[in-house]
């Protein structure tokens, strides 16, 4: 559970940096994915007195990072999302590890799908942006002489960070056992 609330910490952090800057900075993501590892090695050594459980927990902490990071990278790839929110979220999957993480990150775009529309629509672009959206879905069926070109103005950018503190505290609220 320390991980975990860990993690969520770290997304506020990061959300807050992401809506006022629009960056994510490195200190942070990369500070967390080595504490993440150091700190998962470190703790199960220390309650099982075994160097195997140690390395167990550094190897779920690496998958969990690479997971995590996995779908994020394609779609920076693609230009779809920052670089930071690739590390950020393979820093909350070495801390989280696989599962938690890859629940995270679930919520956090699920978050990002309800966060993105409600921005538009409270700025007044939604209806210009879904307009957009269709001429994107339709260009590659036109035939070449009518396909529009998409100038880069007509992107829309969503800062994700903010959604990945609302899927790292909803994944908190869920995993939250109350004292009997």
């Amino acid at each position: 559970m320390y991980f975990l609330i860990a993690a969520a910490v770290v997304a506020a952090i990061s959300a807050w940096s992401d809506a006022r800057t629009g960056h994510i900075p490195n200190w942070l993501t990369f500070g967390t994915l080595g504490v993440a590892l150091a700190g998962h090695t470190a703790l199960a050594w220390y309650v099982q007195h075994s160097w195997r459980a140690g390395l167990m927990e550094l190897g779920y902490s690496v998958v969990g990072a690479f997971a995590c990071a996995l779908v994020p990278a394609f779609m920076y790839w693609r230009g779809a999302i920052g670089g930071g929110d690739i590390k950020l979220f393979a820093a909350i999957g070495a801390l989280c590890h696989p599962m938690i993480g890859l629940e995270i990150e679930t919520y956090a775009f699920v978050a990002a799908a309800i966060l993105a529309p409600a921005k538009m629509a409270y700025e007044g672009t939604l209806w210009k942006t879904l307009g957009r959206s269709l001429a994107l879905v339709t260009n590659p069926f036109r035939k070449a002489e009518n396909r529009k070109d998409l100038p880069p103005e007509m992107m829309t950018w969503f800062r994700l960070g903010p959604a990945i503190f609302v899927g790292a505290a909803a994944t908190v609220l869920l995993h939250w056992e109350m004292p009997r």
